[in-house]
């Protein structure tokens, strides 16, 4: 009984490992796809973050440029107002 056991383990043990063996193609074929995958995502994280920068820059001289605006309008009321005040006088 034990011999009938063994043997039908070993033809089970037998079995598996084949089948395992068998597959290496399908997994490499797996890899190659999940790693061109992979380098497409990265050639587009790559694009993103160079606009993303460019945005960044971009957005920074638009801030600049509102600020010097904000700053030559309060200059241009302050000159009304001093114009307005010395007609009052």
């Amino acid at each position: 009984m034990k011999n009938k056991l063994l043997i039908a383990g070993a033809i089970a043990t037998t079995a598996l490992l084949g089948g395992c063996a068998n597959n290496n193609a399908d997994v490499e074929k797996s890899v190659g796809s999940l790693s061109s995958q992979v380098s497409k995502l990265t050639s587009q994280v790559q694009m993103l973050e160079s606009e993303q920068g460019s945005m960044k820059t971009e957005l920074q001289s638009a801030t600049a440029a509102a600020q010097q605006a904000s700053e030559e309008a309060q200059r241009a009321n302050s000159r009304i107002d001093n114009i307005a005040a010395s007609y009052s006088k």
